[in-house]
């Protein structure tokens, strides 16, 4: 797939946005939902390679495929590994998948109710490196913990500075401020977050895009005005912690949002499966997750 044939299949496509990229801190936790306990490796490469292992398992299933998953998000390492002799992300574009990845190096301590980034200083390299090998897109993260203005306002601000550096490789932004759903201020972060990301939506140049990974709000259509603007590709929305049918009923609630889930997505899958197990089990979540994309609910205002 060509830049043009991506960008048109990510804005109109239907189905959802894997997110295949837990990073260094978050590996252990994810291997153990797998089935894998820690002490089962011995140091940082034998771990990032059961991780590998786990990721090319869903990748290679039969139940993986562009039908249904517009895009898959990605860690560096496993960008820049292989799959039976492909790159991974010639791996997924070869099943009409889009390949993103993510970007961010973690998240500085909390001030002002929010986690910004840290720094990211090889952020030019990395992008040359993504785009060469025919990733479309970035995801960068960082979290809403309270709803102070101040801080909302830096943490996205920064992450649309992100965004104008990904923009100028060519390459498309997933800008994720993400709100932590077990805030006591959880409404009002929506609000003000919601309040900012307009204010920087209009300050983009005419014909630029970026696209928004948000928590499932509170209130539903809380984002319409998000979904319909002009200088947004698509909105998805990360899991947050929901297990897979609860995140699933709140997507569905939710107009023109589709799903960019990890652990949601992963959460029933294990090491000790049999490949048809493996595989059946990854084409239930699959299809939850499409209809809760795809099939919207009424809900009453």
């Amino acid at each position: 797939m060509q830049t043009a044939e991506m960008t048109a299949k990510i804005a109109a496509g239907k189905g959802f946005i894997a997110a295949l990229d837990q990073s260094g801190g978050s590996t252990p936790k994810a291997l153990k939902g797998y089935g894998i306990e820690e002490g089962s490796w011995t140091g940082d490469a034998e771990m990032f390679a059961l991780i590998h292992e786990m990721r090319c398992r869903i990748i290679r299933s039969p139940a993986f495929t562009g039908d249904k998953v517009l895009g898959a998000i990605l860690f560096e390492r496993t960008m820049d590994g292989s799959i039976d002799g492909k790159t991974v992300p010639q791996a997924l574009l070869d099943k009409g998948v889009v390949p993103f990845i993510k970007i961010d190096k973690g998240l500085e301590d909390e001030a002002n109710g929010v986690q910004l980034m840290k720094p990211m200083p090889e952020l030019d390299a990395l992008l040359v490196r993504a785009r060469g090998l025919g990733v479309f897109g970035t995801k960068e993260r960082s979290v809403i913990h309270s709803a102070n203005a101040e801080g909302i306002a830096a943490i996205v601000a920064q992450q649309f500075e992100v965004g104008r550096q990904v923009l100028a490789h060519g390459m498309m932004p997933i800008i994720e401020p993400e709100v932590n759903i077990k805030s006591e201020t959880r409404a009002e972060c929506d609000a003000i977050m919601l309040g900012e990301i307009l204010k920087n939506l209009d300050a983009m140049p005419e014909g630029s895009q970026v696209m928004l990974k948000l928590s499932l709000p509170v209130k539903p259509g809380t984002f319409d005005a998000l979904v319909d603007h002009p200088k947004v590709l698509r909105v998805v929305a990360l899991s947050g912690g929901y297990k897979r049918p609860e995140a699933c009923v709140e997507l569905s609630k939710n107009r023109g949002i589709i799903a960019s889930f990890s652990r949601a997505l992963l959460e029933d899958l294990r090491a000790q499966m049999s490949d048809a197990q493996f595989d059946a089990s990854l084409g239930e979540a699959i299809d939850e997750i499409y209809k809760g994309s795809t099939e919207k609910a009424a809900v009453s205002a």
